[in-house]
């Protein structure tokens, strides 16, 4: 299992949405395509499709922040801050 803190609450995370956060908060303010996000998180021969990314992020949204990463319109998602 996979946790972070939120207000000194730990908030259980599955792997691929903890790897998808720490991709974001290692690369703050940087905007990540749907496709690049998928070669950094997900293994290369991964047959799902873009909107997998998506569902993620929802998840991520969700369990901390509904506005802790940012959507640019057309390009992909980053973390806010």
């Amino acid at each position: 299992a996979y946790a972070v803190y939120k207000n000194n609450e730990i908030i259980s995370m599955k792997r691929k949405e903890y790897e998808l956060l720490l991709l974001f908060a290692q690369n703050k303010n940087r905007l990540f395509t749907r496709e690049e996000i998928l070669d950094h998180v997900w293994d290369m021969d991964y047959e799902g499709g873009l909107r997998t990314v998506d569902v993620h992020i929802q998840r991520i949204r969700k369990k901390l922040d509904s506005s802790i990463i940012q959507t640019v319109f057309g390009a992909g998602y980053k973390l806010h801050g």
